[in-house]
């Protein structure tokens, strides 16, 4: 593969990947983005111009798909809405652009016979007790809880049905929750981060026990380098670093390494739905395809983060005001 088409490439997880690819492989990136509020091209900056191209637009919109794929030999798809609040308040957008504009694409790589990716999602699994010793596994029923989910648990069953019915060279990975650089301060570690910060106290849903199985950006962006040089056509493989914490914990640890009291904090209205657990099994992807997570540790991860969003305020502060006054608006 020499040229490869990212799409939602200046998002968080995308952006990440597209630099790991530059940094790793010999081939060109095209990006297409519809730089929404979640995007930026701050993410891309730096890049080499010949070797990394951004165009603006629209996963949906057939005409500027088709001839992208055309003159690409892989699409890695990335474009998605993904916020679960968002999800709850305008799911039409989320139907929209994750499970039509994946529809889009299949159709383009179908007529072009172009290799494809799909990024999702463990929350298409649902969630799992607190208690309980199992993790998600490739063989784990979907059972989507939110809008976002749920679309993104269609757009997986779309490309699996594209693969059998059409033989799209497609795999599929679902990943567990990302940090790193380059996050929307809506999501729920750079939100803590800008608020202890900016001096503020961090917002925690609920009784924060709910846990997540966090895996750092650049680790997503290996694994699903990995799984489009190596996958087996047809196969799903769930990418996850062991990383299981609880917001709770994950608050309290930012505190810390801000120098605050790990109690500074303050409990807020639950999200509706909000799933309880999260784990992911990643014995195949670490066996078949031989890939492991550089950031094992979190606390380190997380410390490296925090570091990044300290040197970066002047990128994240333009979007923080209008972020916390959504938030605010849902007792958040």
């Amino acid at each position: 593969m020499d040229r490869l088409l990212v799409t939602g490439g200046a998002g968080f997880i995308g952006s990440n990947f597209v630099r790991h690819v530059v940094d790793r492989t010999r081939m060109d990136v095209t990006v297409l983005d519809k730089l929404t509020y979640a995007a930026s091209r701050e993410a891309l900056a730096g890049l080499p111009a010949d070797r990394v191209r951004l165009v603006v637009g629209d996963i949906l919109d057939a005409e500027a798909v088709d001839p992208l794929v055309r003159d690409h030999d892989a699409v890695v798809h990335f474009a998605a809405e993904s916020h679960n609040d968002n999800s709850l308040a305008d799911p039409g957008s989320f139907v929209r652009t994750n499970v039509l504009g994946t529809y889009t694409l299949l159709e383009a790589v179908r007529r072009h016979g172009t290799r494809f990716h799909h990024v999702s999602t463990d929350e298409v699994y649902g969630d799992l007790a607190l208690d309980d010793p199992t993790r998600f596994t490739e063989a784990t029923p979907y059972n989507p809880s939110s809008p976002y989910s749920a679309t993104k648990a269609g757009s997986d069953h779309l490309v699996r049905a594209w693969v059998r019915s059409f033989g799209v060279p497609a795999t599929i990975s679902n990943c567990s929750n990302n940090y790193g650089p380059w996050q929307h301060v809506e999501k729920f570690i750079p939100r803590q981060v800008t608020n202890v910060l900016d001096g503020s106290r961090p917002k925690l849903y609920g009784s924060g026990e709910n846990v997540r199985d966090w895996i750092h950006t650049d680790d997503h962006s290996s694994a699903v380098l990995r799984i489009l040089e190596d996958g087996a056509i047809g196969e799903t493989y769930l990418v996850g670093a062991d990383g299981e914490h609880s917001n709770l914990e994950v608050v309290r640890l930012i505190l810390e390494l801000l120098g605050r009291d790990p109690d500074d904090f303050e409990h807020v209205t639950d999200r509706a739905g909000h799933d309880l657990r999260y784990a992911i099994d990643s014995t195949r992807l670490r066996s078949e395809l031989g890939w492991e997570p550089r950031y094992a540790d979190f606390p380190s991860g997380l410390a490296a983060t925090v570091e990044w969003y300290r040197e970066h305020a002047d990128w994240w502060r333009p979007h923080k005001q209008r972020t916390e006054a959504a938030y605010a608006a849902r007792g958040q």
